[in-house]
């Protein structure tokens, strides 16, 4: 079993979804990202975006999160049916990110993967690259968030 069985090429798979309340916008902010319009609601009303949102970033490790518990979840039921789950390593990174839309506060957002390709590499014989679609709406269906990522997954045993 490889990730492309789980996320086939074209298929959109719904990851989850994540609240956003001021206060975790706050307490992130305050450690990553301590911005005006992140911190302060009745600041945020004199910036662009007019009210308290999220970082960007904060929005994104949403995205990473709920992909984790996803994926946790899949592996478990992949064991208990008596199977072995693929073997995911690092990421090599993401590109073309695109905040689409300020995520406020009280906003839900829902995480989505797509599966674009996967390709053997020469140098690392035994491993793939896997490369997919991240993206994530909030509860009007709005798209806000989107980048291709990238993970190193170890090729099963013939």
């Amino acid at each position: 079993m490889n990730m492309l069985d789980l996320f086939p090429v074209g298929q959109k798979i719904t990851l989850g979804t994540r609240a956003f309340p001021a206060h975790d916008i706050i307490a992130f902010a305050q450690r990553f990202d301590p911005q005006p319009f992140h911190l302060d609601a009745e600041a945020a009303k004199n910036y662009v975006f007019g009210a308290l949102c999220a970082s960007g970033w904060h929005s994104a490790s949403g995205w990473m999160r709920t992909f984790l518990d996803f994926w946790t979840e899949r592996c478990t039921a992949i064991r208990a049916e008596g199977g072995t789950p693929p073997l995911l390593g690092p990421s090599p990174g993401f590109r073309d990110l695109a905040w689409i839309k300020p995520v406020f506060a009280g906003d839900e957002l829902t995480y989505f993967l797509t599966g674009l390709e996967a390709r053997p590499l020469n140098s690392r014989p035994g491993w793939r690259m896997n490369m997919c679609l991240a993206e994530a709406e909030n509860q009007h269906g709005e798209p806000v968030l989107r980048f291709t990522s990238s993970v190193l997954e170890q090729e099963p045993a013939t």
